[in-house]
């Protein structure tokens, strides 16, 4: 499995990677390979409020649907559109094109707050 080194990592197996001033949202590795082959994408437009820590969106599976939780309190500024054709992206690219939203985040520091790779290593292989 596979974990960046530039990315921060939630407790609720997300990764946020801070892009100019914005937080890009996706869910991890681990996650889509415990999801399985994700089918659907449910994600807010953009204007929504998002909280860290809350859930935003829903990603289903073959298998499940799982909540998907904000890293970072702020704004959606865009979401990933190639989702809705292609779901599969979540599984196929979980760092690249298979990224979920983008946060205007209203406290950059929150993503001090979130694990960095080993601390989400030491996470994932505790659970």
């Amino acid at each position: 499995m596979e974990f960046p080194e530039d990315l921060r990592y939630s407790r609720e197996h997300e990764w946020a990677k801070s892009d100019n001033g914005r937080v890009r949202v996706g869910i991890t590795d681990f996650a889509q390979d415990a999801l399985g082959d994700v089918v659907y994408v449910d994600l807010p437009e953009p204007g929504t409020q998002v909280s860290a820590g809350q859930p935003f969106g829903e990603v289903e599976s073959t298998k499940s649907v799982s909540d998907v939780y904000a890293p970072v309190s702020g704004t959606i500024v865009e979401r990933n559109g190639a989702l809705e054709e292609k779901p599969e992206l979540v599984n196929e690219q979980p760092y690249g094109d298979g990224w979920l939203v983008a946060i205007d985040p209203s406290d950059v520091a929150e993503l001090d707050q979130l694990l960095d790779r080993s601390g989400y290593q030491e996470h994932i292989s505790g659970s």
